[in-house]
């Protein structure tokens, strides 16, 4: 059994202050459909009576000097401005002194100067759902009238580096663009991005709808969404680009998996939860103060309570939500239990985890041949950037040892 102290971690909800309602209409969107749930609620806005509970007690339960908070949507940009400001007014009143830091994920095609000018002055981390060059983003981020996005969210993105906004890049990659790595990547290289998050896409469908991947009543008659990247597409993507990457760019760009992948290798707590020996640290609230296990399980068996009802610590650290984090280690199948880059990786995300292993047991991530070849194609460059690490050098000094002609 893995073990999860209770308060070992700060306590983050990721806020949905207008749930699932978005602008656009993106083909593999794993969120809208979640408005489902919400049908006798015509309205899909938090209050402001909710913006301030859920303020002043995240605020009262956290054990850190740093708070973040993180706006996500559907598209949180469909709150006026005056919906943050009055955020910011009230994590102010409750922050009782300490650092507040606050993120948002947005698609970018709202984003003005007014809205910029605010984000700048509040120091705010924007980050861009953006899929590439314009024929690799257009190909499945379209709005609600079928029309391509990629032009708005280019002046979104022009308007965040005229501001001086700083602003990361999360990038889905699909059964389209994963056959691109190179062109993928220099975009973003080309567009200023320094900071970039690499979102495989994997999502089943059954009469049409997205399925809870550890759901067992519809899982037999669930089938890959077309969409979704292939193992194969996936390892030999990551593989591309990191060969690109560890040549020119370590210590210039900073691509999440590869930072991860060496914060494993060394022992360390990896920036992304997926990547973890355990999750559910994670949470999330949505509109009406439903509180879920995560952002990729909003699904009735994975609602924690309400915030009106249940107190955040109670439902964060319940027994239930407890159990939902261990059960990424504890239900690993044997063939990763047996695998020698298991530190890697860990299984990935529980939402993947729908294959069967060569054993025949359940639970083997979907992308795991992906994984498997990154992981041991990458091994002699993360080996060195230890030692460098460890002998307090900077990992950057690996571009030079390649020039040299290794490993």
């Amino acid at each position: 059994m893995s073990v999860y102290a209770p308060f070992a971690k700060p306590l983050y909800v990721m806020l949905k202050p207008v749930g699932s309602f978005c602008n656009l209409s993106c083909d593999y969107c794993y969120y809208l459909e979640k408005s489902k749930f919400y049908t006798q609620n015509k309205n899909h806005v938090m209050s402001d009576e909710l913006l301030e509970r859920f303020t002043r007690e995240y605020l009262e339960s956290q054990t850190m000097p740093q708070v973040l908070f993180t706006w996500h949507g559907g598209e949180p940009l469909m709150r006026p401005l005056s919906f943050y400001k009055k955020a910011l007014e009230l994590q102010k009143q409750y922050g009782r002194g300490r650092q507040i830091d606050n993120s948002i994920q947005t698609n970018g095609t709202l984003l003005t100067d007014e809205w910029c000018t605010f984000f700048k002055e509040n120091n705010f981390l924007v980050g861009i759902s953006i899929d590439g060059p314009q024929e690799f983003h257009d190909e499945y981020r379209r709005d609600k009238m079928n029309r391509p996005t990629f032009q708005r969210v280019m002046r979104g993105i022009e308007l965040l580096k005229k501001h001086e906004v700083e602003f990361n890049c999360m990038a889905v990659v699909n059964d389209y663009n994963a056959d691109y790595p190179l062109e993928f990547y220099r975009f973003f290289k080309e567009i200023g991005c320094q900071f970039l998050q690499f979102t495989p896409i994997v999502e089943r469908m059954a009469n049409g709808q997205i399925q809870p991947a550890l759901a067992t009543v519809t899982e037999k008659n669930a089938e890959l969404a077309p969409f979704s990247v292939s193992p194969r597409q996936w390892g030999n993507f990551l593989c591309t680009i990191f060969d690109e990457w560890v040549k020119n760019d370590v210590g210039k760009i900073f691509v999440q998996i590869f930072d991860s992948t060496l914060a494993n290798w060394i022992g360390e707590q990896p920036g992304v939860c997926t990547m973890a020996k355990t999750c559910g640290h994670a949470g999330v609230m949505e509109f009406n103060g439903d509180v879920y296990s995560c952002d990729h399980f909003v699904f009735p068996e994975y609602k924690l309570g309400n915030i009106y009802t249940k107190p955040l610590t109670g439902m964060m650290y319940s027994e239930k939500q407890l159990k939902f984090g261990n059960d990424k280690f504890d239900k690993l199948p044997r063939q990763c239990r047996e695998c020698d880059v298991l530190f890697a990786c860990y299984g990935e995300c529980p939402k993947n985890r729908f294959s069967s292993d060569k054993y025949g047991e359940a639970g083997l991530n979907y992308l795991c041949e992906g994984y498997y070849q990154f992981f041991h194609h990458v091994m002699p460059y993360m080996d060195f950037m230890k030692k460098e690490l460890m002998e307090q050098r900077p990992p950057a000094n690996i571009m030079k040892w390649i020039q040299q002609g290794n490993p």
